[in-house]
Protein backbone atom coordinates (compact mmCIF):
# COMPACT_ATOMS: atom_id res chain seq x y z
CA UNK A 1 0.00 0.00 0.00
CA UNK A 2 1.48 3.38 -0.95
CA UNK A 3 2.16 5.91 1.83
CA UNK A 4 -0.35 8.73 2.25
CA UNK A 5 0.53 12.33 2.97
CA UNK A 6 -0.06 14.01 6.31
CA UNK A 7 -2.56 16.37 4.66
CA UNK A 8 -4.60 13.48 3.24
CA UNK A 9 -4.49 11.67 6.60
CA UNK A 10 -5.79 14.75 8.43
CA UNK A 11 -8.54 15.17 5.84
CA UNK A 12 -9.62 11.54 6.23
CA UNK A 13 -9.58 11.85 10.03
CA UNK A 14 -11.74 14.98 9.89
CA UNK A 15 -14.20 13.23 7.56
CA UNK A 16 -14.40 10.17 9.82
CA UNK A 17 -14.86 12.36 12.92
CA UNK A 18 -17.61 14.39 11.27
CA UNK A 19 -19.33 11.21 10.13
CA UNK A 20 -19.13 9.69 13.60
CA UNK A 21 -20.51 12.90 15.11
CA UNK A 22 -23.39 12.92 12.66
CA UNK A 23 -24.11 9.27 13.45
CA UNK A 24 -24.18 10.01 17.17
CA UNK A 25 -26.52 12.93 16.61
CA UNK A 26 -28.93 10.83 14.53
CA UNK A 27 -28.85 8.06 17.15
CA UNK A 28 -29.40 10.60 19.92
CA UNK A 29 -32.35 12.18 18.11
CA UNK A 30 -34.09 9.13 16.69
CA UNK A 31 -33.41 6.53 19.38
CA UNK A 32 -31.73 7.49 22.63
CA UNK A 33 -33.93 10.42 23.62
CA UNK A 34 -36.93 8.05 23.54
CA UNK A 35 -35.21 5.22 25.47
CA UNK A 36 -37.12 5.96 28.67
CA UNK A 37 -36.70 3.64 31.63
CA UNK A 38 -37.20 3.38 35.38
CA UNK A 39 -34.15 3.99 37.56
CA UNK A 40 -34.48 2.72 41.14
CA UNK A 41 -32.45 4.36 43.90
CA UNK A 42 -32.33 4.62 47.68
CA UNK A 43 -32.23 7.98 49.46
CA UNK A 44 -30.98 7.71 53.05
CA UNK A 45 -32.40 10.37 55.35
CA UNK A 46 -31.22 11.33 58.81
CA UNK A 47 -33.95 11.12 61.45
CA UNK A 48 -36.40 9.26 59.24
CA UNK A 49 -39.05 7.59 61.39
CA UNK A 50 -39.85 3.87 61.05
CA UNK A 51 -43.14 4.48 59.22
CA UNK A 52 -41.30 6.25 56.39
CA UNK A 53 -38.35 3.86 56.20
CA UNK A 54 -38.99 2.15 52.86
CA UNK A 55 -41.40 4.80 51.53
CA UNK A 56 -41.45 4.56 47.73
CA UNK A 57 -41.58 7.82 45.75
CA UNK A 58 -42.33 7.97 42.05
CA UNK A 59 -40.44 10.91 40.54
CA UNK A 60 -40.85 12.54 37.12
CA UNK A 61 -38.91 15.66 36.17
CA UNK A 62 -38.09 17.82 33.14
CA UNK A 63 -40.84 16.64 30.83
CA UNK A 64 -40.47 19.65 28.49
CA UNK A 65 -43.66 18.88 26.58
CA UNK A 66 -43.13 20.76 23.30
CA UNK A 67 -42.84 20.36 19.56
CA UNK A 68 -39.96 17.93 20.15
CA UNK A 69 -41.27 16.10 23.24
CA UNK A 70 -44.63 14.68 22.29
CA UNK A 71 -47.51 13.72 24.53
CA UNK A 72 -46.64 10.07 23.92
CA UNK A 73 -43.38 10.56 25.86
CA UNK A 74 -45.33 12.12 28.74
CA UNK A 75 -47.84 9.27 28.75
CA UNK A 76 -45.06 6.67 28.77
CA UNK A 77 -43.43 8.37 31.74
CA UNK A 78 -46.76 8.34 33.60
CA UNK A 79 -47.39 4.68 32.75
CA UNK A 80 -43.94 3.62 33.95
CA UNK A 81 -44.35 5.37 37.30
CA UNK A 82 -47.94 4.19 37.75
CA UNK A 83 -46.83 0.59 37.21
CA UNK A 84 -44.49 0.89 40.22
CA UNK A 85 -47.45 1.72 42.51
CA UNK A 86 -45.50 4.27 44.58
CA UNK A 87 -46.64 5.53 47.99
CA UNK A 88 -46.20 9.15 46.89
CA UNK A 89 -45.51 10.92 43.59
CA UNK A 90 -43.30 13.98 43.10
CA UNK A 91 -43.13 16.03 39.90
CA UNK A 92 -39.92 18.01 39.60
CA UNK A 93 -40.72 20.89 37.22
CA UNK A 94 -40.21 21.99 33.61
CA UNK A 95 -43.50 20.69 32.28
CA UNK A 96 -43.14 22.86 29.16
CA UNK A 97 -40.23 24.56 27.40
CA UNK A 98 -39.50 28.30 27.36
CA UNK A 99 -42.82 29.14 29.01
CA UNK A 100 -44.84 27.88 26.03
CA UNK A 101 -48.08 27.45 27.95
CA UNK A 102 -50.03 25.94 25.04
CA UNK A 103 -48.51 22.65 26.21
CA UNK A 104 -49.39 23.11 29.90
CA UNK A 105 -52.92 21.71 29.80
CA UNK A 106 -52.20 18.52 27.81
CA UNK A 107 -49.15 17.83 29.97
CA UNK A 108 -51.12 18.36 33.18
CA UNK A 109 -53.96 16.19 31.86
CA UNK A 110 -51.56 13.30 31.24
CA UNK A 111 -49.96 13.73 34.67
CA UNK A 112 -53.42 13.81 36.23
CA UNK A 113 -53.66 10.06 35.68
CA UNK A 114 -51.11 9.56 38.47
CA UNK A 115 -52.44 8.49 41.85
CA UNK A 116 -50.71 7.54 45.09
CA UNK A 117 -51.96 6.83 48.62
CA UNK A 118 -50.03 9.78 50.10
CA UNK A 119 -50.69 12.19 47.25
CA UNK A 120 -49.22 13.69 44.08
CA UNK A 121 -47.16 16.87 44.50
CA UNK A 122 -45.38 19.20 42.08
CA UNK A 123 -42.81 22.00 42.06
CA UNK A 124 -42.09 24.52 39.31
CA UNK A 125 -39.01 24.68 37.09
CA UNK A 126 -37.32 27.53 35.26
CA UNK A 127 -39.26 26.84 32.03
CA UNK A 128 -42.65 27.04 33.77
CA UNK A 129 -44.59 30.24 34.23
CA UNK A 130 -45.90 31.12 37.68
CA UNK A 131 -49.62 31.05 36.85
CA UNK A 132 -50.86 28.95 33.94
CA UNK A 133 -48.70 25.88 34.53
CA UNK A 134 -49.53 25.58 38.26
CA UNK A 135 -53.20 26.29 37.52
CA UNK A 136 -53.27 23.48 34.96
CA UNK A 137 -51.64 21.06 37.41
CA UNK A 138 -54.14 21.94 40.14
CA UNK A 139 -57.09 21.45 37.78
CA UNK A 140 -55.95 17.85 37.38
CA UNK A 141 -55.70 17.13 41.10
CA UNK A 142 -51.99 17.78 41.59
CA UNK A 143 -50.93 19.77 44.66
CA UNK A 144 -48.36 22.45 43.77
CA UNK A 145 -45.81 23.22 46.50
CA UNK A 146 -45.01 26.78 45.58
CA UNK A 147 -42.37 27.71 48.18
CA UNK A 148 -44.42 25.84 50.75
CA UNK A 149 -44.44 22.72 52.87
CA UNK A 150 -47.02 20.16 53.89
CA UNK A 151 -47.22 17.34 56.41
CA UNK A 152 -47.37 13.80 55.05
CA UNK A 153 -48.74 11.36 57.63
CA UNK A 154 -48.34 7.59 57.68
CA UNK A 155 -49.08 5.20 60.54
CA UNK A 156 -49.35 8.11 62.95
CA UNK A 157 -45.93 9.52 62.04
CA UNK A 158 -45.19 12.66 60.02
CA UNK A 159 -42.72 13.69 57.33
CA UNK A 160 -42.45 17.31 56.18
CA UNK A 161 -42.52 17.62 52.39
CA UNK A 162 -41.35 21.03 51.15
CA UNK A 163 -41.24 22.38 47.62
CA UNK A 164 -39.34 25.25 46.02
CA UNK A 165 -39.86 27.13 42.79
CA UNK A 166 -36.73 27.31 40.66
CA UNK A 167 -36.44 31.05 41.27
CA UNK A 168 -36.33 30.74 45.07
CA UNK A 169 -32.73 30.54 46.20
CA UNK A 170 -32.02 33.17 48.85
CA UNK A 171 -31.28 31.32 52.13
CA UNK A 172 -33.95 33.25 54.06
CA UNK A 173 -36.57 32.46 51.39
CA UNK A 174 -35.64 28.78 51.36
CA UNK A 175 -35.86 28.68 55.16
CA UNK A 176 -39.27 30.36 55.03
CA UNK A 177 -40.57 27.82 52.52
CA UNK A 178 -39.43 24.92 54.68
CA UNK A 179 -40.77 26.45 57.90
CA UNK A 180 -39.79 25.21 61.33
CA UNK A 181 -40.87 21.57 61.30
CA UNK A 182 -40.32 19.21 64.17
CA UNK A 183 -40.05 16.30 61.75
CA UNK A 184 -37.51 15.28 59.08
CA UNK A 185 -37.73 17.33 55.89
CA UNK A 186 -37.76 16.04 52.31
CA UNK A 187 -37.21 18.96 49.94
CA UNK A 188 -38.32 18.89 46.30
CA UNK A 189 -36.19 21.50 44.51
CA UNK A 190 -35.95 21.71 40.73
CA UNK A 191 -32.36 22.99 40.91
CA UNK A 192 -29.77 20.70 42.57
CA UNK A 193 -27.76 23.75 43.64
CA UNK A 194 -30.27 24.09 46.47
CA UNK A 195 -28.29 21.38 48.26
CA UNK A 196 -26.17 24.22 49.67
CA UNK A 197 -29.13 25.81 51.46
CA UNK A 198 -30.54 22.41 52.39
CA UNK A 199 -27.33 21.37 54.10
CA UNK A 200 -27.12 24.64 56.03
CA UNK A 201 -30.74 24.18 57.21
CA UNK A 202 -30.27 20.52 58.23
CA UNK A 203 -32.68 19.26 55.57
CA UNK A 204 -32.42 15.50 55.57
CA UNK A 205 -33.27 14.75 51.94
CA UNK A 206 -33.43 16.59 48.60
CA UNK A 207 -34.82 15.40 45.27
CA UNK A 208 -34.00 17.50 42.19
CA UNK A 209 -33.77 17.52 38.40
CA UNK A 210 -32.97 20.39 35.99
CA UNK A 211 -29.61 19.05 34.74
CA UNK A 212 -30.97 16.43 32.29
CA UNK A 213 -27.85 14.53 33.37
CA UNK A 214 -26.04 16.83 30.95
CA UNK A 215 -28.20 15.47 28.09
CA UNK A 216 -25.07 14.96 25.97
CA UNK A 217 -22.29 13.01 27.71
CA UNK A 218 -19.16 12.59 25.62
CA UNK A 219 -16.58 9.85 26.27
CA UNK A 220 -13.55 11.25 28.04
CA UNK A 221 -15.23 14.65 28.35
CA UNK A 222 -18.37 14.04 30.38
CA UNK A 223 -21.48 16.15 30.71
CA UNK A 224 -20.25 19.59 29.66
CA UNK A 225 -23.65 21.26 30.10
CA UNK A 226 -23.92 20.09 33.72
CA UNK A 227 -20.52 21.19 35.02
CA UNK A 228 -21.92 24.14 36.97
CA UNK A 229 -24.02 21.80 39.12
CA UNK A 230 -22.80 19.85 42.16
CA UNK A 231 -23.67 16.61 40.36
CA UNK A 232 -25.14 15.84 36.94
CA UNK A 233 -27.24 12.88 38.06
CA UNK A 234 -27.49 10.37 40.88
CA UNK A 235 -26.68 10.62 44.57
CA UNK A 236 -24.75 13.29 46.46
CA UNK A 237 -24.03 13.64 50.19
CA UNK A 238 -23.33 16.99 51.76
CA UNK A 239 -22.99 16.90 55.53
CA UNK A 240 -26.17 15.40 56.96
CA UNK A 241 -28.12 16.08 53.74
CA UNK A 242 -28.58 13.53 50.97
CA UNK A 243 -29.68 14.45 47.46
CA UNK A 244 -30.84 12.53 44.40
CA UNK A 245 -30.80 14.17 40.94
CA UNK A 246 -32.74 12.74 38.00
CA UNK A 247 -31.74 12.86 34.32
CA UNK A 248 -35.39 13.64 33.58
CA UNK A 249 -37.60 12.78 30.64
CA UNK A 250 -37.37 15.44 27.93
CA UNK A 251 -34.82 17.53 26.09
CA UNK A 252 -34.23 21.24 25.60
CA UNK A 253 -32.09 23.35 23.23
CA UNK A 254 -31.22 20.27 21.16
CA UNK A 255 -33.72 17.37 20.82
CA UNK A 256 -30.87 14.91 21.35
CA UNK A 257 -29.53 12.68 24.11
CA UNK A 258 -26.15 10.99 23.83
CA UNK A 259 -24.92 8.51 26.46
CA UNK A 260 -27.61 9.96 28.73
CA UNK A 261 -30.95 8.18 28.35
CA UNK A 262 -34.09 9.70 29.84
CA UNK A 263 -35.48 8.31 33.06
CA UNK A 264 -38.27 8.30 35.57
CA UNK A 265 -37.40 7.29 39.09
CA UNK A 266 -38.52 5.12 41.96
CA UNK A 267 -36.79 6.53 45.03
CA UNK A 268 -36.97 4.58 48.28
CA UNK A 269 -36.38 6.47 51.51
CA UNK A 270 -34.07 4.76 54.01
CA UNK A 271 -33.06 5.63 57.54
CA UNK A 272 -29.56 7.11 57.90
CA UNK A 273 -27.59 7.76 61.05
CA UNK A 274 -26.29 11.31 61.54
CA UNK A 275 -22.60 11.90 60.80
CA UNK A 276 -22.29 14.31 63.73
Amino acid sequence: MPAISRRVAIKWLATITAGAGAGLAVQGYAVERHRLGVVRSDLPMRGLTPAFDGLRIGYISDLHHSEFVGIEDIQRAVALVAAERPDLVLLGGDYVSYGDVQYAEPCAEALGALIAPLGVFAVLGNHDDDRMVPDALRRHGIAVLRDASTAVTKAGETLTLAGLRFWTHEPADVARAIGAPGTPVLLAAHDPRRIAEAASLNVAGVIAGHTHGGQIVLPGVGAIAARKFPIAAGRLTRGDSEMFVSRGVGTVILPVRINCPPEVNLITLRRRESTS
